[in-house]
């Protein structure tokens, strides 16, 4: 009887489980999200997704063999690089050029991921990095959002030959205005000028009420905004998909909402006329992508169940207080690579326990 047991070291994994499988799994949990971006956007989203994948492939084939890696194709083939592609495509504005997603793309690969060794070895998400690079080189171009073509189809006058695309504020852009409006009318009341304190008092109440009425189009994806942001309904699905492959766990998606929504219920008590709802701000900008998708990164993350859930409030917590309080209209992007700066930290003060002892202190 004892013959038959087989001993083996750890890890012991009780299905066959990849690098590859795992990141084909997340490009899959994407596709529906994809899926709404070409409905909504046409030819920019397959142009930007293409461009970004093409950009990273070659750039980490590049980059292996200027490593000298005998064998420079094999990276590749492990889909993280496609992943860290389609992610970054999915955080660009649909009017963004080609060329500014391949040096986006060129950024995360080769500084974000290569640089450190490779896959594992990077400390911070290579797609958000690069989407940072880009952000602070092309302020303007990254912050130009246009209508989804079948509401502008719907709505313009103008005869398509007219003009390319049509601009929109995102529901984070009219947030963002409410916000605003609602401190200057308390700068027009401190000085007494109560005509002004009342104009910008109204203002910051039309933009929330126009925000908050975008709930259902922020569900749908019927609202402007970055190639992955649109629809909220088919981000959840993809990470309804994900967790059932348990290619993510739950601890991270959870706490980045709860995080968030939390701060989003403090924030909408304090100021209910001028505010954008909880759940509007779940639904807008990229807040289910960061969570199922972004934050989920393994690499980035923390490794322990406690360490997630402090990373991920961590996250929840600062894309709200950037949205609230800072000068972005959105925070992901700064609170993710923040909150990966922050893991070693987090792994070090959430150590696992050995059986049958305490973990070490040295």
């Amino acid at each position: 009887m004892l013959s038959n047991i087989v001993v083996t070291h750890s890890p012991h994994i009780s299905k066959p489980m990849s690098t590859r499988s795992v990141m084909l799994d997340v490009i899959i949990g994407l596709v529906p999200a994809l899926i709404a971006a070409v409905y909504f956007f046409h030819t920019s989203a397959l142009i930007l997704l293409g461009a970004c994948i093409i950009a990273a492939v070659v750039t980490e084939f590049l980059s292996n063999i200027i490593r000298a890696k005998q064998r420079p194709w094999e990276s590749v083939t492990d889909l993280s690089a496609v992943l860290t592609a389609v992610i970054l495509a999915m955080s660009l504005p649909p009017a963004c050029p080609w060329w500014a997603a391949v040096v986006g793309t060129v950024f995360a690969i080769a500084i974000g991921k290569m640089v450190y060794g490779g896959l594992g070895a990077n400390v911070f998400n290579p797609a958000m990095l690069g989407r940072t690079f880009l952000a602070l080189s092309f302020g303007q171009m990254m912050t130009t959002f246009t209508v989804p073509a079948p509401i502008d189809a719907c709505m313009s006058v103008i005869s398509p030959a007219q003009v390319d695309a049509r601009t929109q504020a995102t529901p984070l852009g009219w947030s963002k205005e409410a916000i605003k409006a609602n401190i200057k009318s308390g700068v027009y009341a401190a000085e007494g000028d109560d005509p002004a304190a009342e104009q910008a008092k109204q203002k910051a109440e039309n933009a929330a009420l126009t925000v908050n009425n975008q709930l259902v189009s922020t569900v749908t994806g019927a609202v402007g905004g970055c190639l992955g942001e649109t629809s909220a309904l088919m981000l959840i699905l993809g990470g309804i998909y994900m967790l059932w492959r348990r290619a993510i766990s739950f601890h991270i998606p959870l706490a980045v909402l709860t995080g968030a929504f939390v701060f989003g219920c403090a924030e909408y008590f304090a100021n209910p006329h001028t505010s954008m709802t909880p759940w509007t701000h779940l639904c807008s900008g990229g807040l289910l992508m960061c969570a199922f998708f972004i934050a989920t990164d393994p690499v980035t993350a923390p490794f322990t169940k406690r360490g997630m859930w402090i990373f991920g409030l961590g996250i929840g917590f600062l894309i709200m207080l950037i949205r609230v309080v800072g000068s972005y209209p959105e925070g992901v992007m700064f609170a993710v690579l923040f909150m990966n700066a922050l893991t070693p930290l987090i792994d070090r003060l959430c150590k696992k326990v050995p059986a049958g002892g305490k973990p070490s202190n040295g």
